[in-house]
């Protein structure tokens, strides 16, 4: 045998004869895929999340199998211990074949069942690629099928994925609220389609950011509850064909046991089978929270807009020097950067639809672009709304005396003297106070209709704001 020979193996499937790198634990399906699937450059391992549920579910399996006795004790400790190696991330490396690949997940979930074939051979001090004494298919894969351990899978990773990124949207939307009790009474206009409108405070405006933030939460966790129902046991087309009758209802158990989750198995695997509508849901919430959180990103940028010639009412920490041209010039870069995760979890949401809409009969063969585009978009999602809260929100900055007296003499707060003296005498106010007449408080006082100290509790920041009323600086 030469040099190059003997860093190879020879595995078969039913094409044919293949060589696989000696060292891989993947095998001749997986050596397939890397040929047919080189198009993102990004391998399934790359998705820790994703890798994890693979190896739960097939530890569940697993057990199930042993239970029923299609698994010996032998086979069985072996594969065990594997399958968790696998869970625990120690052979991520392992995991090559391309998120983006034909086939509804099959050289995913073969790339899993070979990694824990050979490695559960390795555990018996046997070589790899000893198939006959554990096999990918016959032992590793018994009673399942690609069509219910991939989505039973990638259902377990975005449950992951949404608990992280409900923790970071918790994370932020408490930095939001401990700037709004900061900045409580700190006077502002309010602004409606960029023009001013009526007086508030930054408190008020920084609040409703963490307000908006924690109605999502308990979105997110309605999607987790939806992903937790599962086709395992569905195999090929839901109606179990191949597997032992009692292996769906052991397999769940053990998987619940497994990833403490409350999974529970669909009520009709044919349909649960065929139907991709959770992801469509998810992709929906997941797209409805960075909208809203790019849309927070644009108010800090225009509100940080300046520093002289903008709004410059919000200060942001500055993260680094922003031209190469311009001295001194300094850009918000971490809403920026907010900013297009949001726009691409958008796009990725168009993605999933189409995807989900594509399927045919009893099975969705596109289920690998809308796990891959889901995880990554809550794993970019979550990283940046931790990067927004802890290099921009948590070092926000006002410069208060500057935001009292500009609210002070904005003609907005002619609005607060319509109860007194009616909307078009409040109206001549305010013009007048436009054209640089004087502020509102002096030309009210002219009009010799208003007591001067019934004037001054009305045009107080704090009663302009209606603070006790609004809650809104309490969040």
């Amino acid at each position: 045998m030469t040099a190059e020979l003997s860093l190879t193996r020879t595995e078969h499937d039913s094409l044919g004869p293949h060589e696989v790198p000696a060292a891989a634990y993947w095998g001749v399906h997986t050596a397939r895929a890397l040929t047919n699937f080189p198009v993102s450059g990004t391998p399934v391992g790359s998705h820790r999340t994703l890798v994890a549920a693979l190896g739960a579910v097939k530890a569940a399996a697993a057990r199930a199998n042993h239970d029923l006795g299609l698994l010996d004790d032998r086979r069985y400790d072996a594969i065990a211990a594997a399958a968790e190696e696998v869970r625990l991330g120690l052979l991520d490396d392992q995991f090559v074949v391309d998120v983006i690949q034909g086939g509804a997940g099959t050289s995913t979930n073969m790339n899993a069942n070979e990694v824990i074939a050979n490695r559960a051979l390795e555990v018996l001090g046997l070589p790899r690629g000893r198939y006959d004494e554990i096999d990918p298919l016959d032992h590793v894969n018994r009673c399942q099928s690609t069509n219910d351990v991939y989505p039973t899978a990638v259902r377990l990773a975005l449950v992951a994925a949404i608990d992280r990124l409900s923790e970071a949207t918790a994370r932020l939307a408490d930095a939001f609220a401990a700037k709004a009790v900061a900045f409580r009474s700190v006077p502002k206009i309010g602004r409606t389609q960029l023009q001013d409108a009526v007086p508030m405070t930054v408190g008020q405006e920084l609040g409703a950011f963490a307000v908006t933030l924690r109605e999502e939460l308990a979105r997110l966790a309605d999607s987790r509850a939806l992903l937790c129902e599962i086709n395992l046991g569905a195999t090929a087309i839901g109606t179990g064909i191949t597997a032992h009758p009692d292996y769906r209802r052991r397999a769940v158990r053990h998987l619940a046991e497994i990833t403490g989750l409350p999974v529970v198995g669909a009520g009709d695997l044919v349909e649960a089978t065929s139907d991709t509508g959770a992801f469509v849901q998810v992709s929906g919430v997941l797209k409805r929270i960075v909208v809203k959180v790019s849309k927070i990103c644009n108010d800090l940028r225009l509100l940080g807009s300046g520093p002289q010639a903008g709004f410059g009412e919000l200060r942001l920490p500055a993260r680094q020097a922003g031209s190469s041209i311009m001295p001194g010039k300094v850009n918000p870069v971490i809403p920026e950067m907010v900013n297009q995760v949001a726009f691409w979890v958008i796009g990725t949401d168009v993605t999933v639809t189409m995807a989900a809409e594509a399927g045919q009969l009893q099975l969705n063969a596109f289920e690998p672009v809308m796990g891959h585009g889901l995880l990554q978009g809550f794993d970019w999602a979550a990283a940046a709304f931790d990067a927004l809260r802890e290099l921009c929100v948590d070092g926000i900055d006002v410069d208060g005396p500057k935001l009292a007296a500009a609210a002070a003499a904005n003609a907005g707060l002619a609005t607060a003297l319509t109860p007194l003296l009616g909307y078009a005498r409040s109206a001549e106010i305010a013009k007048a106070a436009l054209s640089g007449a004087g502020d509102v408080r002096a030309l009210a006082l002219a009009t010799g209709g208003v007591d001067p100290e019934i004037l001054d509790a009305l045009l107080e920041p704090e009663t302009l704001a209606n603070l006790d009323a609004s809650g809104g600086s309490d969040a």
